[in-house]
């Protein structure tokens, strides 16, 4: 199963000064998690560009979903044998990127 790990900026209360430890530290985890071959992408979103809607016709208009409109912060996706280790997971980048992390659940998809 694959496993939504993430955090919206604002929970990140960290001082400036030991931003660059919680970097190091997260990006440790990320690369524990590449070399176990559980990773399959991550990144935070780009909060200085905004949202796009898309329409089928290809038409664009600079506007977010009212309810994703505060989509934003980090994320990785992490593919896994089961939700005890996703939470395990989970927590490794809780403490390093020093706030609670989300956890959600793909829905499987053959297709995918």
């Amino acid at each position: 199963m694959k496993y939504l790990i993430s955090f919206p900026a604002s929970a990140m209360q960290v001082p400036a000064h030991e931003m660059a430890a919680v970097s190091e530290a997260s990006h440790a985890v990320i690369r524990e998690a590449k070399a176990a071959g559980v990773y399959v992408f991550g990144g935070g979103l780009n909060a200085g560009v905004p949202a796009e809607r898309v329409s089928a016709d290809g038409s664009t208009r600079r506007e977010a979903y009212r309810e994703t409109r505060e989509l934003d912060g980090g994320f990785c996706v992490l593919e896994l044998p089961s939700r005890e280790a996703a939470v395990h997971w989970a927590a490794r980048l809780a403490a390093a990127c020093r706030c609670p992390q989300e956890l959600r659940e793909f829905m499987y998809d053959p297709e995918s």
